[in-house]
């Protein structure tokens, strides 16, 4: 494990520990974190510890022709239930990630440093939001780091069922309609595997980053 100074640097993402921690230390600046998710390493880490970043082995990814909408979600998605746009409140997109209640979890990893420093990245056009409304209150949303080819998910929320669904649906329309090559899901996670998503050894993913093109 790598501990960060000042200087802008992260080591090669095979230098990774089992648990696929590669450097803690640092800062949030913009200009690391973009070195950071270009070189396919990001930050996860609760509040009061030191900032740790990440190049997991598996990596969780969705090839964007492999979504899977079940049947009774097309069937939501038909009625028009939801109002779906992008970027137009991210703040409270990544806020509402960061208070809403998840199973199994007593805090949150989006601290209120991550909040400002992922704002300062949307307004510079390198993160993105998707908003879903019901009856004009924002009810589910999704963010993450727009790297042109490559979209990485960071977290979503849903104060009504299937409201996330949603968001991460209208993401992959919109992302296979505008030539991106997958969406980064970082680590696994079973509700993004049932819509498809699924684990590719780090090699792999690393080669689409670098490369710009599918393998």
């Amino acid at each position: 494990m790598y501990f960060l100074t000042k200087e802008l640097y992260f080591p090669p993402v095979t230098e990774t520990d089992f648990s696929g921690i590669l450097a803690v230390g640092g800062d949030l600046s913009t200009e690391r974190l973009l070195l950071a998710y270009n070189s396919g390493i990001f930050p996860w880490f609760e509040d009061g510890e030191p900032i740790t970043w990440w190049a997991p082995d598996p990596r969780m990814v969705l090839l964007l022709d492999e979504l899977n909408i079940s049947k009774s979600m097309r069937n939501i998605l038909n009625r028009n239930i939801f109002t779906v746009t992008f970027n137009s409140d991210f703040r409270a997109v990544i806020s509402n990630c960061q208070s809403i209640k998840r199973e199994g979890q007593n805090g949150t990893w989006i601290t209120d440093d991550m909040i400002e420093a992922y704002c300062k990245l949307h307004e510079l056009g390198h993160a993105q939001s998707v908003e879903v409304w019901q009856d004009d209150q924002l009810v589910g949303g999704l963010y993450g780091v727009d790297l042109g080819h490559i979209f990485c998910g960071e977290s979503m929320f849903a104060k009504v069922s299937n409201a996330s669904k949603v968001a991460f649906i209208k993401l992959v329309e919109y992302l296979k309609a505008n030539n991106y090559l997958l969406l980064d899901c970082q680590v696994y996670n079973e509700h993004l595997e049932s819509l498809g998503a699924f684990e590719v050894n780090r090699e792999s993913f690393m080669k689409v980053l670098k490369s710009r093109k599918a393998v």
